[in-house]
């Protein structure tokens, strides 16, 4: 089996070379050498040429257990991927992952968990709280861009200086997730955040002799926010704040609710977040229906209520 070490460090020069995200890299990686780890373990040994789908099918059955629906086709969309490599290659004659099909996921399975108003302000509270100038501004500033404009970690981690436009007030977001670039409005708290930045942000990097740096958010010796830096800061901000949070994503589930309760139409927030899909948008209603509400509202029940007030 030192043909499936080859072959996979070919597959996985090929698939970064589309662009895909360092992490998203990683993991494909790390499914694919646990498939090539379970697969050398079988005795007799099987070469890659005889991988049968009934091979495929004990592998998939031995690592589900006590896995989430979304895991489990996660490493089946891997191991498609590969099957697939493996057809270009010659090895295989047809790929029978193609004809198996994973747990059924659905984005209504889990509502998604925002943060309420009096987590955010004691989150930001805290922020301001951190010491030095530039450490507290940066992750006030963070904290303003995750909410405000629903940025995936990824996407505020990758942004450049240039993709901030001042005079018209936007933001540049990169497709790498989607493969669609798009252009982001700024709230004028954001704007005004990243105002008054800015200038430390060139401070910080005259200090640290880095004045190249392209990056938009950078750290105290001048490096640019890793993606990991980010979620450690807000972490250690929700700690002190005594706020709990799961994970970062939940700003943009924040983000997104928040728009769709203050009444902005659900194509526009589908915009704004950079779904490809206007179903991904669509599991916000079920929390943030400002129009179910108000229709409710009109319901004959309430006309009865009324009267029993009167009669009494």
């Amino acid at each position: 089996m030192r043909r499936w070490d080859r072959l996979l460090d070919l597959y996985i020069e090929e698939y970064r070379a589309r662009g895909v995200s360092p992490q998203s890299v990683a993991y494909t990686e790390a499914r694919l050498i646990r498939w090539g780890r379970w697969l050398k373990g079988r005795r007799p040994r099987v070469g890659i040429e005889h991988i049968d789908s009934e091979m495929i099918t004990r592998y998939i059955a031995n690592c589900s257990s006590f896995r989430a629906k979304a895991t489990v086709y996660a490493t089946l969309s891997t191991m498609r991927g590969f099957g697939d490599y493996l057809v270009r290659q010659g090895l295989w004659k047809i790929n029978p992952l193609r004809w198996m099909k994973g747990p059924k996921v659905t984005p209504y399975s889990r509502l998604p968990k925002r943060i309420d108003h009096a987590h955010m302000e004691a989150m930001w509270r805290e922020a301001a709280n951190r010491h030095g100038a530039y450490t507290s501004h940066l992750w006030i500033t963070v904290l303003a861009m995750l909410y405000g404009t629903g940025l995936r970690r990824g996407e505020l981690e990758r942004l450049n200086l240039d993709a901030f436009d001042r005079t018209e007030g936007t933001l540049r977001i990169d497709g790498r997730k989607t493969g669609c670039e798009r252009c982001v409005p700024l709230p004028e708290m954001v704007l005004r955040c990243l105002e008054g930045y800015l200038p430390l942000r060139h401070n910080q990097l005259e200090e640290a002799g880095l004045c190249g740096e392209t990056a938009l958010l950078v750290s105290r010796c001048g490096k640019r926010l890793t993606g990991g830096a980010i979620s450690n800061g807000i972490h250690a901000i929700s700690r002190r704040a005594q706020v709990p949070i799961h994970s970062l994503h939940q700003f943009r589930h924040s983000c997104a609710s928040d728009l769709l309760e203050s009444g902005v139409h659900l194509a526009q927030v589908q915009r704004i977040l950079g779904h490809s899909g206007i179903a991904t948008t669509v599991r916000y209603v079920h929390i943030a229906d400002p129009q179910r509400r108000a229709a409710m509202t009109l319901h004959p029940i309430n006309d009865w209520l009324a009267e029993q007030r009167v009669s009494a």
